[in-house]
């Protein structure tokens, strides 16, 4: 009875070694489990900063204003020459339809520059739109012409706006109206030249329709008082065109 209770004893003291080494054991594999995971994190942490601080991001707000600007001016980008304006189509100032279209063969060979006298300068879109309508009405309904004179007009809102258009016979010229562009910049320059702005809008406006292919390369630019007799396009901006490209003296 003694002999068994000591065997017993002697087995049970084994056993308690046994599960005292084996939680012992497992409690270092745990510890070594949570020492590797938590290594392996802070490896993956530092590769990501690292990365960070190589790669750029791409959608900040500097990066994204950039491509914003690179997207408009690849818009506006014609033949390697940016516009800084709007062509206002006929159909966005309420063009009355005309009575008759006839065409010539482009490209024009000249650009004829015209004031309107009145209206007078047009600052708005809006303004330029009201102007276009007045002198389009002005033109079909006093002078029974089939459409407003001009082939485009430019506002002193620093947009284009178009009249007849190109390739379209004009009647602000005569002996000139099936080979040129009639230009006009709305507003009286007698005393006083357009805006700045406004003049570079009219010579960006030309440099695009010849880049176009609309007019030669080799035009000619004349002030409307060139070909016919009259005080158009003032003597503020005939002495202003003088200096512009291709202004020739008529022979």
């Amino acid at each position: 009875m003694h002999h068994s209770q000591a065997t017993y004893s002697i087995k049970d003291q084994r056993t308690c070694m046994w599960l005292t080494r084996y939680r012992t054991l497992t409690h270092q594999l745990q510890v070594m489990f949570i020492l590797m995971l938590a290594s392996n994190m802070a490896m993956f942490l530092g590769t990501k900063e690292a990365n960070a601080s190589v790669i750029p991001n791409y959608f900040t707000a500097a990066n994204v204003n950039n491509a914003t600007t690179a997207k408009t001016t690849s818009t506006n980008q014609i033949l390697g020459y940016t516009r800084d304006w709007r062509l206002i189509t006929r159909n966005e100032w309420g063009a009355r339809p005309p009575k008759i279209i006839t065409n010539f063969t482009i490209p024009a060979s000249f650009v004829i520059l015209h004031h309107s006298d009145r209206p007078g300068i047009c600052r708005t879109m809006d303004a330029c739109k009201v102007s276009m309508r007045s002198m389009q009405n002005f033109h079909m309904n006093s002078h029974s012409w089939t459409d407003i004179g001009y082939s485009f007009a430019v506002g002193g809102d620093g947009n284009v706006y178009e009249g007849r258009g190109y390739g379209v016979v004009g009647a602000h010229a005569p002996n000139y109206n099936s080979r040129s562009i009639g230009l006009l910049l709305i507003g009286n320059f007698m005393e006083e030249p357009p805006p700045a702005p406004m003049q570079q809008v009219a010579q960006n406006f030309i440099k695009y329709s010849m880049e176009r292919g609309y007019l030669r390369d080799d035009y000619t630019l004349y002030g409307h008082r060139q070909v016919r007799s009259t005080k158009c396009p003032g003597d503020a901006l005939f002495e202003v065109i003088k200096e512009w490209p291709h202004w020739q003296e008529l022979n």
